[in-house]
């Protein structure tokens, strides 16, 4: 399945789940997700991303490795599911919302409970869910980052004019003229 869709179902599961057990299984499915994203896209994505792309994937290894392995619906891992990354940037913008999504849910069930070792499993995870955050907002910025350079690879004189481009029109004003 494409990870759009997967991501999406995802974000339908997060906010639809109610009670303890079901927010840290969803927070679970997300880094799973999260890890098989960067899995594939540090085989099969782009070759300036493989590198961050692996790092996303070790991060959210680690991240559920934290939580304890939740008790999974019948439909399984959701991640398992990934066959294809098929846009690069829409995958990681919405990735990095169902990572925010999930870490806000682990804030709601640390803040709920008075179990410290369970506070401590959300606290644990939280930092997780934002490294790997983090890591897909760096995956984004580095793809914005190229494309702007394609840009201006395409258009050589524009930045000879300065950032705002060749400004024309009547310089009277300037020249004291009215």
């Amino acid at each position: 399945m494409e990870a759009e869709r997967l991501i999406a179902a995802g974000r339908s599961a997060l906010a639809g789940s109610r009670g303890v057990p079901a927010v840290m299984a969803e927070a679970w499915q997300a880094q799973a997700l999260a890890r098989a994203v960067g899995g594939q896209l540090a085989r099969c994505g782009p070759a300036e991303l493989r590198t961050e792309a692996r790092e996303l994937s070790e991060t959210c290894a680690l991240g559920s490795a934290v939580l304890d392995h939740p008790m999974v619906p019948a439909g399984g891992v959701r991640a398992s599911q990934l066959t294809e990354v098929v846009h690069v940037p829409r995958t990681l913008a919405a990735l990095a919302l169902l990572l925010g999504e999930a870490g806000i849910g682990l804030v709601g069930v640390a803040c709920g409970t008075e179990e410290e070792g369970l506070y401590w499993q959300c606290i644990e995870a939280i930092d997780a869910v934002d490294e790997s955050v983090d890591r897909v907002h760096g995956m984004l910025r580095r793809l914005a980052e190229q494309e702007r350079d394609r840009e201006r690879e395409q258009e050589p004189d524009r930045e000879r004019d300065g950032p705002y481009g060749v400004i024309t029109g009547p310089a009277g004003f300037v020249a004291g003229q009215p």
